[in-house]
Parts: structure tokens; C-alpha cells; sequence
């Protein structure tokens, strides 16, 4: 017994995989099932007399997880884009290049696997530091890559920046920055944090043609998050001398004014709800008593409807919204 009085006892089951003379593989595989099924089923009978402390530590949680899963997303795709500038550049050899390759490679190993470096934004960074730390993720594509891309400084002594706040903006410039190296005619981007005591201010400008699509998917993404934080996003291009985007994300809005209205359809509700929870989707296909090709069709839906490209993005907009 706990402290509380609650039964604190626990389990645990182990079984033996090979068949014995006695007992086939049918059999234990079939009694593992049963084991699982008894389990799961308390699982869901706990949740449904979960109190309200349990269940709002429970979203904080996923929220949490999902947050940091689209920041190690945003991160894989830069270390990943800029490993191929590296293998592209022809100012370096085959030598120099395998190892410059290698090094990004390590370098984006070590970031991934300590947990402290993504943990500390939960908090507060002070906003140099997490333009730095900006300035770091960039570093390999802008100095490998055909872009070039030029940082202009936040003031030393702007005020510190939520932990939401510095994730999304660090987020948003990484996504952009890398649609901008896709598009033809860029070669230049500059990169600017600014901040007013009540708002985290970005500015990017680039050189190129300036018909910067406002519906593609590196902008979507980003406004998605914009949204998120109650921010604004602006978007100007004049033909022939590039484009210009605006973000204003505040310092002090509450997650809870940031919850979208998603427009979905019944169906995609459920399916998002699902996906929210971590299942796969043959897992959301036998939940709902339908085929896995219609959960891709719907997923499909769902990914164009919010403006994202991952599920981990999806799930993060569902928890947004008070999806569980």
C-alpha cells in the first residue's frame, strides 16, 4: 500500500518464446495475448476514473513529447540538408568532404541524444542564446551550401524568451530557411531577431525573384506555428528584388489562446484524435473499423487541411487544440 492508501502492487509476467514439449508456441503466444489484452484494459479503466490533476498532468506530458519530437524533426532535416551541401560543394575534395560530412553527422548524433540541450528550453533562454543556438543549427548548410545566409544580432539585453517561444521561432527560420535553398534564383538571406519587451520580432529577407508562394509547404508550416502562439505572419515580395517575411510571436500569450479551430471533417476528427494518442495507422484502422487505405487517404486530408508534413506535426496541432 502507498502512502495515500492505493494499492501500489505490480506484476510482472515473463515467458518463455520457445515452445516445449508440453506447451506450443500457439498456446504462449496466445496466453501473452491475454496478459496484454487484461493490461490494456486496465490501463483504459484507470484513465476513464482519472481525476482532473491526473489528466491535465497526462495532455502536459504529451504535449511535451510531441514538442520535442518536432524539434528533433526540424533538426534531422537540417543536419541531413546540410550534409548534402557538404557532399555537393566543389570546393571541397572527396577527403575533405567525407569528413567534413562525418562531422556534421557526429556533431548532429550528440545534440540528438542529450536530453538537457532540448529539456533547458523549457523553460526560459535568454534570446542571444537562442539565436546562437540558431546560429549553430545553420552553421553547416551556410557554410558548405550556395546559400548565404547573413544573422543580424538581438539586442544583448532583450528579455529572456519562453521556452515555446524560442523552440518555434528557432523552428520557424530553420523550416524557411530551408525552403528558401530549394527555390531557384535565391542566394542570399538575412536573418533578423528583434525584440520589443512584448514580442519576439524575426525578419527575413532573400534576393530572389520574389513570387515566394504563400500556400507552400515550408510557409504553411510556419504560419501553422505562428498561429499556435497567437503571432502574426506577414508575407510581401516584389518581383525582382525578393521577398520579405514578418513574424511577431509574443512573449506572454497563454497556450490556451493558441488553441486552432481545426476545420476537419467528422471522420478526420477522429482519425486525428487517434493519431494524437500515438497510434499508427493500422492501429487507427481497427479502432475505427475501417480499412488502412482509407486511414492514409484521411491522414492525406488531415496533413494538407493543417499545413504539415509529419504526423508529429499533426499530433503536436491536436494537443494544441485540446485533442487526447
Amino acid at each position: 500500500m502507498g502512502a495515500d492508501g492505493r494499492d501500489r502492487r505490480r506484476a510482472l509476467v515473463l515467458c518463455d518464446p520457445r515452445p516445449t514439449g508440453r506447451i506450443a508456441a500457439g498456446e504462449i503466444d496466445a496466453f501473452t495475448a491475454s496478459l496484454w489484452h487484461i493490461a490494456a484494459a486496465r490501463i483504459r479503466e484507470l484513465v476513464t476514473d482519472a481525476g482532473p490533476a491526473y489528466l491535465q498532468d497526462s495532455r502536459a506530458v504529451s504535449s511535451e513529447r510531441m514538442r520535442v519530437t518536432a524539434e528533433l524533426t526540424e533538426q534531422h532535416a537540417t543536419a541531413l540538408e546540410s550534409m548534402l551541401a557538404v557532399l555537393r560543394s566543389r570546393a571541397l575534395d572527396d577527403r575533405r568532404a567525407r569528413a567534413s560530412a562525418a562531422e556534421i553527422a557526429t556533431a548532429a548524433l550528440v545534440r540528438g541524444r542529450t536530453a538537457g540541450d532540448l529539456w533547458v528550453s523549457i523553460e526560459e533562454e535568454p534570446v542571444v542564446g537562442a539565436f546562437a543556438r540558431l546560429r549553430a543549427d545553420l552553421r553547416p548548410l551556410t557554410r558548405y551550401g550556395r546559400l548565404d545566409v547573413q544573422f543580424v544580432e538581438p539586442p544583448v539585453d532583450g528579455r529572456a524568451l519562453p521556452g515555446e517561444v524560442a523552440h518555434a521561432a528557432r523552428a520557424i527560420v530553420r523550416g524557411l530557411v530551408l525552403a528558401m535553398n530549394d527555390q531557384a534564383g535565391v542566394g542570399r538571406v538575412r536573418v533578423q531577431w528583434d525584440c520589443d519587451g512584448t514580442n519576439l520580432l524575426i525578419n527575413m529577407r532573400d534576393d530572389g525573384p520574389g513570387d515566394v508562394d504563400a500556400d507552400a509547404p515550408g510557409v504553411r508550416q510556419a504560419r501553422s506555428r505562428v498561429d499556435a502562439l497567437g503571432g502574426t505572419l506577414t508575407l510581401t515580395g516584389v518581383e525582382g528584388w525578393g521577398a520579405e517575411l514578418a513574424v511577431r510571436l509574443p512573449l506572454d500569450a497563454p497556450r490556451a489562446a493558441a488553441e486552432p479551430e481545426l476545420d476537419l471533417a467528422p471522420r478526420e476528427h477522429e482519425v486525428l484524435r487517434l493519431i494524437a494518442r500515438g497510434l499508427r495507422n493500422r492501429q487507427v484502422a481497427l479502432e475505427l473499423g475501417i480499412s488502412e487505405n482509407t486511414v492514409k487517404f484521411h491522414v492525406a486530408a488531415i496533413y494538407r487541411k493543417l499545413g504539415v508534413s509529419t504526423r508529429a506535426a499533426a499530433a503536436a496541432v491536436a494537443v494544441g487544440a485540446g485533442y487526447s
